[in-house]
């Protein structure tokens, strides 16, 4: 989907990291709660990831974006372990790790929000947060009490106002569906959260809600990455921004040191914002 274009900004300087010497990967850096270095995915002769690194610290938002067919959903799926990457390597905490499939992601406190959010409409907020993972009593039946009382120990921290423990979460709406998600990752120890597409279809209301959760999440420490084709949502949310264009890093920049404008001709023609002139940032709304 083709971002929509905000109104004309002044052009202001971008700082992008320094590249790694040629013919060499650069060290890890244990500053980096997660770095995914090099990473390659191909499809047949098609490079559909090809060659790139990024990575969030503790308590930061990396916004990926780029337009349909950049790479950046495929990109995710190597560290969620949907699809191991074909050549790259990836590091929790300065050390590297092998994610060949969801359980590793998970046993790493990687965990993934899909924009369908992939719950049970029929059963309560609690029965979500532990569905496959249920709490049991010494004579195994399922501790319902024992996982709504987890339930609002982990709602009361991530979102105090929410109310419909036991009402089906198909009857909630889309922020609150989005809670519930959430707090299934949270309450299992997750540490960095890929969150696909968050307040795609979602009105101005529940979207608050939604930036409001985020915010929680990086107070207590969680490193996040926000795929979104939204460049307002990014904006707001994201710390810093990873372009991707047919496959490639386009680049790394800091929110607070450029412009919507700038980001835009980076997803769109691919050029550094010290590269984009004023005419091609004027052709951008024309």
């Amino acid at each position: 989907m083709t971002p929509t274009l905000p109104p004309s900004e002044p052009s202001s300087p971008a700082i992008t990291p320094a590249p790694a010497p040629a013919g060499r990967a650069a060290a890890p850096s244990g500053d980096y709660l997660v770095e995914m270095r090099n990473i390659r995915v191909s499809f047949g002769g098609v490079h559909a990831v090809d060659n790139v690194t990024v990575n969030v610290r503790a308590g930061e938002v990396i916004g990926l974006v780029g337009g349909n067919g950049a790479g950046k959903s495929t990109l995710i799926r190597t560290l969620s372990g949907a699809r191991p990457a074909d050549a790259g390597q990836i590091f929790v905490d300065g050390k590297p790790v092998t994610i060949s499939n969801p359980r590793d992601a998970k046993a790493l406190g990687i965990e993934t929000i899909y924009q369908q959010l992939a719950l049970a409409d029929n059963i309560d907020a609690a029965g979500n947060v532990f569905l496959g993972r249920e709490l049991r009593t010494r004579i195994g039946s399922l501790d319902d009490a024992a996982m709504e009382s987890a339930t609002r120990k982990v709602m009361g921290r991530l979102n105090p106002r929410f109310k419909n423990f036991k009402s089906p979460v198909k009857s909630l709406s889309g922020g609150q569906r989005q809670s519930v998600a959430i707090a299934r990752a949270i309450h299992f120890n997750a540490r960095v959260l890929i969150m696909d597409e968050p307040t795609a279809a979602l009105g101005p209301a529940e979207t608050a809600q939604v930036r409001d959760l985020v915010a929680q999440l990086k107070e207590e420490g969680l490193g996040i990455f926000l795929i979104s084709h939204d460049i307002h949502d990014v904006f707001d949310l994201a710390d810093r921004i990873s372009v991707m264009l047919q496959g490639k890093l386009v680049g790394t920049v800091d929110k607070t040191k450029v412009t919507k404008d700038e980001v835009l001709g980076m997803i769109i023609m691919g050029k550094k914002p010290d590269e984009v002139t004023e005419k091609e940032i004027a052709e951008l709304h024309g």
